[in-house]
């Protein structure tokens, strides 16, 4: 079974790492979220999720391809950035929880290899990881997926 892995890093630190997982290796966890029995395309579902949840939605979260040395290697766009990261401490009227709800969604989308509670935590990993991200840093989001 095949996994991604969602992780924090410079583009060069970014094509290094994306080396390692490429040649079968293990990467230092560091800040990096491993999902089994997921892609890249159930990543972007989630972005989507993410954008309409907190009311930015429209915005184009497709991931994109980082350098062509690998293709399984991409970059997560700022805006689905801001949208994950926004999960966090996105308010509601009422007693909904935002991430919840994504998590829920998410878990609930075709073919997804586990259940809400498992989604939950994913997704609050994923989310810690973008809101970790300065505007003004030189580092980003990536998922390497096979």
């Amino acid at each position: 079974m095949g996994f991604t892995e969602i992780f924090v890093a410079t583009h060069d630190a970014a094509l290094e790492r994306a080396g390692i997982l490429d040649q079968g290796g293990h990467a230092p966890a560091g800040d990096a979220v491993r999902i089994p029995g997921i892609t890249d395309f159930e990543v972007e579902q989630l972005g989507d999720l993410a954008g309409i949840a907190v009311h930015a939605g429209g915005a184009d979260y497709e991931l994109t391809m980082v350098d062509v040395a690998s293709d399984s290697l991409l970059a997560v766009p700022p805006a689905m950035v801001r949208a994950l990261a926004d999960l966090l401490s996105y308010e509601t009227e009422g007693e909904g929880n935002v991430l919840d709800d994504v998590a829920e969604q998410w878990a609930a989308q075709e073919d997804m290899p586990f259940g809400a509670a498992e989604a939950r935590t994913y997704v609050h990993q994923v989310a810690e990881l973008a809101g970790g991200i300065g505007d003004s840093e030189r580092t980003g989001l990536y998922v390497w997926s096979v």
